[in-house]
Protein backbone atom coordinates (compact mmCIF):
# COMPACT_ATOMS: atom_id res chain seq x y z
CA UNK A 1 0.00 0.00 0.00
CA UNK A 2 1.29 3.13 -0.91
CA UNK A 3 1.76 5.67 1.96
CA UNK A 4 3.56 8.83 0.23
CA UNK A 5 2.82 10.93 3.54
CA UNK A 6 4.78 8.40 5.89
CA UNK A 7 1.40 8.37 8.29
CA UNK A 8 1.19 4.31 7.76
CA UNK A 9 1.80 3.54 11.74
CA UNK A 10 0.83 0.45 13.77
CA UNK A 11 -2.28 -0.04 15.74
CA UNK A 12 -1.82 1.37 19.07
CA UNK A 13 -3.23 -0.43 21.89
CA UNK A 14 -6.11 0.72 24.37
CA UNK A 15 -5.78 -2.41 26.98
CA UNK A 16 -4.67 -1.25 30.79
CA UNK A 17 -5.44 -2.37 33.85
CA UNK A 18 -4.16 -6.11 32.71
CA UNK A 19 -6.93 -6.75 30.54
CA UNK A 20 -6.23 -8.30 27.02
CA UNK A 21 -4.90 -5.82 24.95
CA UNK A 22 -7.06 -5.16 21.66
CA UNK A 23 -5.79 -2.96 18.68
CA UNK A 24 -7.24 0.76 17.77
CA UNK A 25 -7.18 0.75 14.11
CA UNK A 26 -6.04 4.46 13.23
CA UNK A 27 -5.68 4.58 9.87
CA UNK A 28 -8.88 2.51 9.18
CA UNK A 29 -11.14 5.40 11.38
CA UNK A 30 -9.41 7.70 9.60
CA UNK A 31 -10.19 6.65 6.06
CA UNK A 32 -13.66 6.10 7.32
CA UNK A 33 -14.25 9.95 8.59
CA UNK A 34 -12.77 11.20 5.05
CA UNK A 35 -15.17 9.18 3.40
CA UNK A 36 -17.85 10.24 5.73
CA UNK A 37 -16.51 14.18 5.18
CA UNK A 38 -17.02 13.33 0.97
CA UNK A 39 -20.43 11.67 1.49
CA UNK A 40 -21.71 15.04 3.05
CA UNK A 41 -20.58 16.60 0.74
CA UNK A 42 -17.32 18.73 2.42
CA UNK A 43 -14.20 19.00 1.49
CA UNK A 44 -12.00 17.07 3.76
CA UNK A 45 -8.40 18.28 2.27
CA UNK A 46 -9.36 21.96 3.28
CA UNK A 47 -7.34 23.68 5.37
CA UNK A 48 -9.79 23.01 8.36
CA UNK A 49 -10.44 19.59 7.66
CA UNK A 50 -6.90 18.14 7.23
CA UNK A 51 -6.29 16.64 10.49
CA UNK A 52 -10.13 16.06 11.54
CA UNK A 53 -9.37 12.42 10.24
CA UNK A 54 -6.72 11.96 12.43
CA UNK A 55 -8.16 14.09 15.43
CA UNK A 56 -11.18 11.60 15.18
CA UNK A 57 -9.20 8.46 15.18
CA UNK A 58 -7.84 9.71 18.76
CA UNK A 59 -10.92 10.75 19.95
CA UNK A 60 -11.95 7.38 19.61
CA UNK A 61 -9.79 5.37 20.74
CA UNK A 62 -10.13 7.20 24.15
CA UNK A 63 -14.03 6.86 23.82
CA UNK A 64 -13.84 3.56 23.37
CA UNK A 65 -10.91 2.39 25.58
CA UNK A 66 -13.35 0.55 27.95
CA UNK A 67 -14.19 -2.02 25.11
CA UNK A 68 -10.93 -3.05 26.09
CA UNK A 69 -10.94 -3.07 29.77
CA UNK A 70 -12.39 -5.74 32.25
CA UNK A 71 -14.27 -3.77 34.73
CA UNK A 72 -14.18 -6.67 37.16
CA UNK A 73 -10.15 -6.41 37.68
CA UNK A 74 -11.28 -2.54 40.08
CA UNK A 75 -13.66 -4.67 42.28
CA UNK A 76 -11.17 -7.78 42.83
CA UNK A 77 -9.29 -6.04 45.92
CA UNK A 78 -11.92 -5.94 49.03
CA UNK A 79 -11.97 -5.39 52.72
CA UNK A 80 -13.16 -7.50 55.35
CA UNK A 81 -15.30 -5.06 57.42
CA UNK A 82 -18.02 -6.24 60.25
CA UNK A 83 -20.87 -3.16 58.35
CA UNK A 84 -24.31 -3.97 57.26
CA UNK A 85 -25.85 -0.98 56.54
CA UNK A 86 -26.16 0.94 52.99
CA UNK A 87 -22.95 2.06 51.42
CA UNK A 88 -24.08 4.91 48.94
CA UNK A 89 -21.76 6.87 46.16
CA UNK A 90 -24.03 9.52 44.66
CA UNK A 91 -22.91 11.65 41.85
CA UNK A 92 -20.14 9.69 39.64
CA UNK A 93 -20.16 11.45 36.44
CA UNK A 94 -19.50 10.21 33.07
CA UNK A 95 -19.74 10.75 29.67
CA UNK A 96 -20.76 7.79 26.92
CA UNK A 97 -21.79 7.69 23.57
CA UNK A 98 -24.92 5.78 22.48
CA UNK A 99 -24.93 3.27 20.00
CA UNK A 100 -27.67 4.07 18.50
CA UNK A 101 -26.72 7.57 16.72
CA UNK A 102 -23.13 7.49 17.99
CA UNK A 103 -23.98 10.87 20.04
CA UNK A 104 -22.41 11.41 23.27
CA UNK A 105 -24.92 10.89 26.28
CA UNK A 106 -23.73 12.73 29.98
CA UNK A 107 -24.72 12.24 33.54
CA UNK A 108 -24.20 10.79 36.64
CA UNK A 109 -24.57 7.14 38.09
CA UNK A 110 -24.98 7.16 41.94
CA UNK A 111 -24.61 3.34 42.95
CA UNK A 112 -25.33 1.52 46.88
CA UNK A 113 -24.89 -1.82 47.76
CA UNK A 114 -25.37 -3.83 51.12
CA UNK A 115 -22.33 -5.22 52.12
CA UNK A 116 -21.99 -9.02 53.55
CA UNK A 117 -18.61 -9.27 55.09
CA UNK A 118 -17.01 -7.27 52.85
CA UNK A 119 -16.22 -3.75 51.11
CA UNK A 120 -14.73 -1.75 48.65
CA UNK A 121 -12.77 0.65 48.11
CA UNK A 122 -15.22 4.05 47.05
CA UNK A 123 -12.88 5.14 43.92
CA UNK A 124 -13.31 1.48 42.68
CA UNK A 125 -17.07 2.07 41.61
CA UNK A 126 -16.03 5.50 40.27
CA UNK A 127 -13.75 3.10 38.00
CA UNK A 128 -16.49 0.61 37.03
CA UNK A 129 -18.52 3.26 35.69
CA UNK A 130 -15.55 4.93 34.01
CA UNK A 131 -14.64 1.77 31.84
CA UNK A 132 -18.66 0.68 31.46
CA UNK A 133 -19.43 3.92 29.81
CA UNK A 134 -16.01 4.20 27.69
CA UNK A 135 -18.04 1.87 25.27
CA UNK A 136 -20.97 2.24 22.85
CA UNK A 137 -23.69 2.07 25.12
CA UNK A 138 -27.09 2.17 25.86
CA UNK A 139 -28.43 3.85 29.57
CA UNK A 140 -30.50 1.05 30.58
CA UNK A 141 -27.42 -1.70 29.77
CA UNK A 142 -25.53 0.25 31.60
CA UNK A 143 -27.92 0.57 35.01
CA UNK A 144 -28.20 -3.00 34.18
CA UNK A 145 -24.28 -4.28 33.96
CA UNK A 146 -22.92 -2.43 37.21
CA UNK A 147 -25.87 -4.27 39.40
CA UNK A 148 -24.65 -7.68 38.49
CA UNK A 149 -21.38 -6.76 38.31
CA UNK A 150 -21.46 -5.43 42.04
CA UNK A 151 -23.52 -8.22 43.16
CA UNK A 152 -21.19 -10.99 41.89
CA UNK A 153 -17.64 -9.71 42.43
CA UNK A 154 -18.92 -7.96 45.63
CA UNK A 155 -21.23 -10.93 46.42
CA UNK A 156 -23.60 -8.30 48.17
CA UNK A 157 -26.55 -8.62 49.84
CA UNK A 158 -28.33 -6.03 47.73
CA UNK A 159 -27.09 -3.60 45.16
CA UNK A 160 -29.08 -0.16 43.89
CA UNK A 161 -27.75 1.57 40.85
CA UNK A 162 -29.85 4.73 39.88
CA UNK A 163 -28.16 6.63 36.07
CA UNK A 164 -29.32 9.94 35.05
CA UNK A 165 -28.03 11.25 31.65
CA UNK A 166 -29.11 13.67 29.18
CA UNK A 167 -28.57 12.36 25.57
CA UNK A 168 -27.86 15.10 22.40
CA UNK A 169 -29.68 12.17 20.30
CA UNK A 170 -32.73 13.90 22.06
CA UNK A 171 -31.47 17.43 22.64
CA UNK A 172 -29.52 18.62 19.26
CA UNK A 173 -31.42 16.40 16.71
CA UNK A 174 -35.22 14.48 16.58
CA UNK A 175 -37.25 16.05 18.71
CA UNK A 176 -35.23 18.29 19.93
CA UNK A 177 -35.97 19.07 23.79
CA UNK A 178 -33.29 20.42 25.66
CA UNK A 179 -34.40 19.86 28.98
CA UNK A 180 -34.79 16.26 28.79
CA UNK A 181 -33.23 13.71 31.26
CA UNK A 182 -33.43 10.25 31.20
CA UNK A 183 -33.51 8.21 34.24
CA UNK A 184 -32.82 4.35 34.92
CA UNK A 185 -31.87 1.82 37.35
CA UNK A 186 -31.30 -1.42 38.70
CA UNK A 187 -32.35 -2.93 41.99
CA UNK A 188 -30.66 -6.33 42.94
CA UNK A 189 -31.11 -8.37 46.31
CA UNK A 190 -32.54 -6.67 49.81
CA UNK A 191 -32.77 -3.05 46.98
CA UNK A 192 -35.49 -5.48 44.74
CA UNK A 193 -36.76 -7.06 47.54
CA UNK A 194 -37.45 -4.75 50.38
CA UNK A 195 -39.76 -1.55 49.68
CA UNK A 196 -38.02 0.29 52.78
CA UNK A 197 -34.34 -0.73 51.83
CA UNK A 198 -35.19 0.56 48.14
CA UNK A 199 -37.07 4.03 49.83
CA UNK A 200 -34.29 4.69 51.86
CA UNK A 201 -32.06 4.48 48.73
CA UNK A 202 -34.30 7.10 46.62
CA UNK A 203 -34.37 9.39 49.92
CA UNK A 204 -30.72 9.57 49.80
CA UNK A 205 -30.39 10.27 46.56
CA UNK A 206 -33.67 12.61 46.24
CA UNK A 207 -34.34 13.80 49.47
CA UNK A 208 -32.39 17.07 49.25
CA UNK A 209 -33.69 18.19 45.96
CA UNK A 210 -36.86 20.82 45.71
Amino acid sequence: MNDPAGRLRKPTLAAKDGAPAAPIDHLRIEAAVRELLLAVGEDPDREGLQETPARVARMYAEVFAGLHKDPREHLRKTFTQKYDEMVLVKDIRFASLCEHHLLPFIGKAHIAYLPKGKIIGLSKLARVVEVLSRRPQVQERMAEELADLLMTELGARGVGVIVEASHTCMTIRGVRKADSVCTTSAMRGGFRDHEATRAELLSLVYGSRG
